[in-house]
């Protein structure tokens, strides 16, 4: 038998290996034998489609329901983005562009800064939410890029507009319900699906609405679906009342407006909207203030920071530890609502420096990427930013939703670069050919 056909019969002997195991398991123990069908399909596809697993991930990026008990305690999001990630680092295209091996790098120094407090405070969580934090940087940016990279960015981005329009007219629906019955318009807390708290519903809801806002000529997407897209997640952050991805909602919709795509004209109207939302919050901060109650959640974030500063003071240059809060490590057990206090409890000032160069440095590195895709993933980043100083900032999946969303925005920008701007200055030479010019723009002699 020759090595060719005993190849190809060795191969269908394996599959039809692999679908009697499958098969057995389905009738034995369902859920397992459902698990294995779509591994196997997942091999599969990732076998003819490098980018199958990185693409299927972006439908899961939502979904924060708790899996593996105790001992993992991952979101499913965090699950499937490290599996998503090896793949991805493995399979997807080379080489990485510019602003992403510099974004990379960013990421690297913040791990960098981030090591002195593992090594001073030697617990299992500070080591574990170490990696954990890099998964959610540098792991999640690659996942997009392979998204981007390979052609799927519309369809990608489109899995993540879907899952946030769900949870929008979920979020509107619950606050409608709950003004028909009690005349009142209540912060939004979902159970189902899965649990959902009014700041990760509000954060989420935030990029895609940025994403539909910007509506960039690269994505192809109609101007009726972004439109309708934006105001959808506009009113599910309005019911939600989460004031932080308001303020940076408006942040976005404001740089976006004045460093707009070339061509598109500015949208003022939409600014001027986000002037009322900008006072509702102030207005609900001001009374929250005035009602004298201790207890509610502007008092409790001011007496957060003041304990967040004790914390700090007892280990000030490399902190308590990441995640200290959950470890016993002091007498609170509260994560400090704004993005530098929790990094200077974490890992101290070195910490904050390396969380300042990583944030601010993707921040102008993604500025000076081409215009009709650098300013969308620069607000993306600035967006949550933003959002985080009035609120918590390692939250596993409104970290790594803005990176993955800016891994796809560099991916689809190096696509088109390396793919559709050779045919443009190949049609180009072909026209001036036949206009009797050279490439170069000299005349071609005749005979």
């Amino acid at each position: 038998m020759s090595p060719a056909p005993f190849r190809s019969t060795a191969w269908w002997l394996g599959a039809g290996a692999v679908l009697v195991l499958v098969g057995v398991l389905v009738v034995v123990e369902p859920m397992a034998g459902l698990a294995a069908a779509a591994a196997v399909l997942l091999v599969g596809l990732t076998a003819m489609y490098p980018e199958a697993l990185p693409l299927a991930s972006m439908a899961t990026l939502l979904v924060i329901e708790r899996v593996g008990g105790d001992a993992v305690n991952l979101s499913a999001s965090d699950a499937v983005l490290f599996v998503a990630f090896w793949v991805a680092v493995v399979l997807a295209p080379r080489p990485f562009s510019r602003p992403l091996r510099t974004l990379l790098w960013l990421t690297v120094f913040y791990q960098a800064a981030t090591l002195f407090t593992v090594v001073v405070n030697p617990y299992v969580a500070n080591t574990v939410e170490w990696f954990h934090a890099w998964l959610l940087t540098g792991g999640a940016l690659v996942v997009g890029w392979a998204v981007g990279r390979s052609g799927r960015a519309s369809v990608g981005l489109g899995l993540v507009a879907a899952g946030a329009a769900g949870i929008a007219v979920l979020t509107v629906g619950t606050a409608a319900l709950g003004f028909l019955s009690t005349g009142q318009l209540d912060e939004v807390y979902l159970e189902w699906p899965w649990g959902m708290h009014k700041n990760f519903i509000g954060c989420v809801l935030a990029f895609v609405a940025t994403i539909a806002f910007a509506r960039p000529s690269w994505l192809g997407w109609s101007r009726w679906i972004t439109s309708g897209l934006f105001w959808l997640c506009t009113a599910g952050i309005l019911a939600s009342q989460s004031r932080q991805a308001l303020v940076g909602l408006g942040v976005a919709v404001l740089v976006l407006t004045l460093w707009r795509e070339p061509g598109r004209r500015p949208r003022w109207f939409v600014v001027l909207a986000v002037v009322p939302a900008m006072a509702l919050v102030a207005g609900m901060v001001r009374d929250q203030l005035e009602s004298g109650n201790q207890f509610n959640s502007v008092y409790q974030r001011l007496s957060w920071y003041d304990q967040a500063l004790d914390v700090w003071r007892d280990s000030p240059v490399v902190g308590e530890g990441l995640r200290w809060w959950t470890a016993g490590r002091t007498d609170y057990e509260f994560q400090p609502p704004n993005a530098e206090l929790e990094v200077l409890t974490s890992g101290g000032v070195v910490g904050l420096v390396g969380f300042l160069v990583l944030m601010l440095g993707s921040v102008i590195v993604l500025w000076r990427v081409d215009r009709r895709f650098g300013v969308l993933a620069a607000t993306l980043v600035l967006n949550r930013l933003v959002q985080a100083q009035f609120d918590l900032f390692w939250v596993s999946v409104q970290v790594s939703v803005p990176f993955v969303l800016v891994g796809v925005i560099l991916g689809a920008r190096e696509r088109e670069r390396t793919h559709v701007a050779p045919d443009l200055a190949a049609a180009a030479d072909l026209t001036e050919a036949r206009a009797g010019r050279t490439p170069r723009g000299r005349a071609v002699v005749r005979a």
